[in-house]
This record gives structure tokens, C-alpha cells and sequence, in this order.
């Protein structure tokens, strides 16, 4: 593209090419120049436009990306791809419906559009709408028999009573030495989870095992990174937790932080608090991280005004999400390492840390296919293992720090009494009581995390005995856990 560009320094197509090029290997602010380049030679050009909106996704400028897509949109209207593109953004953006409607825009131009289908399934399972992101899942896997991706959506959703039509295309896909490494991760989860359905949990752990490690060889993961980033998180907190906190001026959205393991409850404690009339579910949101990750490891300095400008651009981004309610809440697990941060910035604001039993934590997690490509210890029961010790350590030194701030919520206890533990939750966030809470399940929100098809069931007991199925294979890798006496 480069040899192309010299010889046509005009050639937008080029520019825009290369920018596609650039982004593909991560170097997305020289992919953005590129893209930018083209759509000043020629305006017009409604792929480099497109292409601008995936790279901005990328970046998390999610609205600029919704723009570049629009604009697409207007100079090519009968292109599924730029539907199908904006339909991503807009489901990152949280705006489910606009996401569904350009999803099926795309469809009705491309009938055959396997990975529309996909993501419109996707996000009708967000949405609550189960049994139509089934179909969707199937109309893709029925264009594309062998989208692994799709299968293991599909697995993951629905519950194998015998080995199906499904069932024989994935085994023969495991089968099938055509297939890509990374679609055989995916298909080993997808079976293992079919398997376990089926009671067959020697064969399913022999997949998971399989599975995981071809995740582990695709993320690289190196447990040490992790081991230097919560050394720098402890070794800044003393100093986070005695810093002058910012002035609190006028009315604002009240976060409430729900923190803990991934896999340890915070999706159901977040249905049961946001089932409250007055309080807004926003998800797993990344402004903790995004916007104050610096300061939580010293790489920026820690004074009122870095708090204040962490507290504004937090609840500016907060506000986009609250839906009218003052009170909000952020899901996001991991916002655990940034304690000392939050309680710094928001001296009132809530932290509900959720704990479940370490052992059903660690194998929910081991066992778990996550999207997100930052969660490489799961991939390896040692790493599993050695980033909860991190956690644990890190909750401890918390407390120590921290004392009277965190609100300690056990997933098993909640499971076992409902409603005691449920009015003690919404009495401790300071709101009135309301039976709603009682019934998460009915609470029609979007959930888009890995456990959105169980919160859309009653509260029910046992999940965290799910492990023990496998305790003949383990070797006793999880016994040495015991009970989280946090």
C-alpha cells in the first residue's frame, strides 16, 4: 500500500487500505491518520469512513465511531457491511434497540449475513429475549455450519439433553484438522459445556483443558505483569487514601461500585439492586480503568486536582449511562484494584464487594470462554489460582486501608436468605424498600455479561457445587482453597 501510495500519492483507496493494514497490526493512531488521509482526498468514501468508525470502536470513542458509521451509512444506505458496523457500535453504546434495528437492516440486505444473525442474537440475548436469539443463533449457523463462534453462543445459551444436529456439526469441527486454533478454542468450550449437560464431566474437563490452553497460547498471558501491577497498586494506595478528596458541588449521579472476583455474583447482585425503581444498572463499565488507572499505579501524581479531574470525567461518562436515575451502578469486577482511588474520589459513594466460595469461583472462571481479551489468567488453574491469592491479599490491605467502606455481600448467603440479606443490601445503600428487588429475574434491563441467561431465572441455590463434579480430574488443584474467611 505503501509502493502504491508513492507512485498515486492521490489513491484514496490506497490510504484507506493501509489504514485497514496499520489497524490489523495495533497500531491504531497511525491507522487513524490513514483513514483520515482518504476521506480528505475523497470525501465520498463511504469504506474509509466505515473503516474509521471500527477503528474508533476500538479505541472506545464510541460516539465519534458512531458518526464515522453514520455518514457511511448516508453515502452507501444499501451496504449491509456499514449497518452491520454501526449495529456493533450502538451495542457497546448500551443502545440495544437502534443496535437490533441496524442489525436486521443489514439482514434485509444480506439475507445470508452469517455474522449479522450472530451479533443480532447477541444482543436479543441482552435484551432478555432468549428464545429469539436462539433462533437467530441457529438462522447463523444454518448459513455457516461451521462458525464456531456461533456454535459456542448457542452452547452456551441452551441446555443439551442428547447429542443434536449441533452437537455432530461440532464434533466434526473439532474433528476437522481445516480448523483454526482459535476456532477449536472456541468449539472445545462449546462441547465441554455440551458434555458437562449431558452428566459426561470426564470427557467435558478433558475439552475445557484442551480449550484453555489454546486460549492461554493465543493470550500469552505472563502472571508476573500482574504480580508488578498489584505491587504498584498496594504501594500507592496509603497515598490515594490520604489524599485531600475534591469538592462535591451541587447535585450528581451517586455510583454504587460492585466489585469482586469475575464469576462471584456481581451480575445477580447487580440485577437485584438496579430491580429498584430508583437505581440504573449500567454494566461493566470501563471509566474506573479508563480514566484513573494512572493515578491508582503512581505513572500520574495523586493531588485534589487529579482526583477532581478522575471524579468529573467518571461522572460525565456516568451521567450518559444513569437513565435518569441519581443512582447508578458499575459492575465492572476488576474495579476492585482501584479502591483507594474510588474512596478518594467519592467519599460517599458505595462499594459492595461480592464473595463467593474461592474453589467455585476459580473453576466458574477456568471454565469460562470470556470475549475480553484482558482476563488471560483464567486460561490455567495455577494462574486462576495465584491472581485470586493476588485478590485476596490486595481486598485484605483494602480493609486495612479502607476500614468501614467496603460492604462484604456473600454470594452463597444471599443465595440461601433471599430476602434478609436483600433488605440488608438496600437498607445499607440508603433506599427505601421495594418488593421488586425480591424478583431480579423479572427485571427487564440489558445484561450483557457471561452470566445474562442465568439472571434471567429465580434466585436458586447450588451453583457453587458445580465444581465438585470435576474433583476426580483435579488432583486436589482446588482443595487447597478452603473457605473465604475475608
Amino acid at each position: 500500500y505503501r509502493e502504491a501510495i508513492s507512485l498515486k500519492p492521490d489513491y484514496a483507496e490506497a490510504h484507506s487500505n493501509l489504514g485497514v493494514a496499520l489497524q490489523d497490526l495495533g497500531r491504531l493512531d497511525d491507522a487513524e491518520i490513514s483513514y483520515r488521509k482518504a476521506i480528505a482526498l475523497k470525501p465520498d468514501l463511504a469504506g474509509a469512513h466505515s473503516n474509521l468508525g471500527n477503528m474508533l470502536q476500538e479505541l472506545g470513542r464510541l460516539d465519534d465511531a458512531e458518526t464515522s458509521h453514520r455518514r457511511a451509512i448516508a453515502l452507501e444506505p444499501d451496504c449491509a457491511e456499514v449497518h452491520y458496523n454501526l449495529g456493533n457500535t450502538l451495542k457497546d453504546l448500551g443502545s440495544l434497540g437502534d443496535a437490533e434495528a441496524s442489525y436486521r437492516e443489514a439482514i434485509s440486505l444480506k439475507p445470508d449475513y452469517a455474522d449479522a444473525h450472530n451479533n443480532l442474537a447477541n444482543t436479543l440475548k441482552e435484551l432478555g429475549r432468549l428464545d429469539d436469539a436462539e433462533t437467530s443463533y441457529r438462522e447463523a449457523i444454518a448459513l455457516k455450519p461451521d462458525f464456531a463462534k456461533a456454535h459456542h453462543n448457542l452452547a452456551i445459551e441452551k441446555k443439551f439433553s442428547s447429542k443434536d444436529e449441533q452437537f455432530s456439526q461440532m464434533q466434526s469441527l473439532y474433528h476437522d484438522p481445516a480448523t483454526s486454533e482459535k476456532n477449536r478454542c472456541r468449539i472445545c468450550f462449546a462441547l465441554a459445556k455440551a458434555h458437562e449437560d449431558l452428566g459426561e464431566f470426564a470427557r467435558a474437563f478433558q475439552l475445557y483443558a484442551e480449550g484453555n490452553a489454546l486460549r492461554k497460547k493465543e493470550l500469552g498471558y505472563n502472571k508476573a505483569q500482574d504480580k508488578l501491577l498489584f505491587e504498584c497498586l498496594k504501594a500507592n494506595g496509603q497515598q490515594i487514601s490520604s489524599a485531600v478528596a475534591p469538592e462535591i458541588v451541587g447535585p450528581e449521579c451517586a455510583p454504587v461500585f460492585i466489585v469482586g472476583m469475575p464469576r462471584s455474583g456481581t451480575t445477580l447482585v447487580e440485577q437485584i439492586i438496579s430491580s429498584h425503581p430508583l437505581v440504573t444498572g449500567a454494566g461493566e463499565l470501563s471509566f474506573a480503568s479508563q480514566f484513573g488507572s494512572s493515578l491508582a499505579v503512581g505513572q500520574a501524581p495523586i493531588n485534589a486536582e487529579t482526583l477532581k479531574t478522575f471524579r468529573g470525567e467518571y461522572l460525565d461518562a456516568l451521567k450518559r449511562c444513569s437513565g435518569g436515575n441519581a443512582v447508578v451502578t458499575d459492575k465492572m469486577p476488576h474495579n476492585f484494584r482501584f479502591l483507594a482511588l474510588i474512596n478518594a474520589a467519592f467519599p460517599k459513594a458505595k462499594i459492595i464487594h461480592v464473595k463467593r466460595d474461592p474453589a467455585a469461583v476459580c473453576w466458574a472462571n477456568y471454565t469460562q470462554y470470556f470475549v475480553n481479551d484482558s482476563l488471560g489468567y483464567c486460561y490455567c488453574l495455577d494462574d486462576t489460582l495465584y491472581y485470586y491469592r493476588l485478590y485476596q491479599d490486595l481486598m485484605e490491605y483494602w480493609r486495612l486501608v479502607l476500614p468501614n467502606r467496603i460492604y462484604d455481600l456473600h454470594y452463597e448467603v444471599l443465595t440461601e436468605n433471599q430476602e434478609e440479606e436483600t433488605r440488608k443490601l438496600i437498607a445499607h445503600l440508603g433506599l427505601e424498600w421495594d418488593d421488586a428487588c425480591l424478583s431480579p429475574q423479572d427485571n427487564t434491563r440489558s445484561v450483557a455479561t457471561a452470566s445474562n441467561v442465568q439472571v434471567r431465572q429465580q434466585v436458586y441455590q447450588g451453583s457453587s457445587e458445580r465444581w465438585k463434579r470435576y474433583k476426580p480430574y483435579l488432583n486436589g488443584a482446588l482443595d487447597c482453597l478452603g473457605v473465604d474467611n475475608q
